[in-house]
């Protein structure tokens, strides 16, 4: 019997992220970690499923800039995410727990 090769690709989350309802319920999953690094690279795969170059146009910010702040590793200012937000169509919001 002859072996089949299997291949793989690399999985990213910004490829799955296809509706509203799927990037609200990732970003509240996201956020519900408690763990700022995560959400900031939720951030960084919705922006990607959206986007990168056209987000920059309407942010004013690099693409280098945007990959760099929602990389999970950067530490963008509260003002950098909330344009970001804007940008997507997101809204902010604080919810007591």
């Amino acid at each position: 019997m002859a072996k089949t090769k299997e291949t793989f690709t690399r999985y990213d989350t910004a490829d799955y992220l296809e509706t509203e309802e799927d990037i609200a319920a990732y970003l509240t999953a996201c956020a519900n970690e408690n763990d700022p690094a995560l959400f900031l690279a939720a951030l960084g795969d919705v922006a990607r499923a959206r986007n990168i170059t056209q987000l920059a146009a309407k942010t004013g910010l690099t693409r280098m800039g945007i990959y760099k702040a929602l990389s999970g590793t950067g530490n963008p200012s509260f003002a950098t995410v909330s344009k970001i937000a804007h940008a997507l169509g997101l809204k902010i919001a604080v919810a007591c727990s």
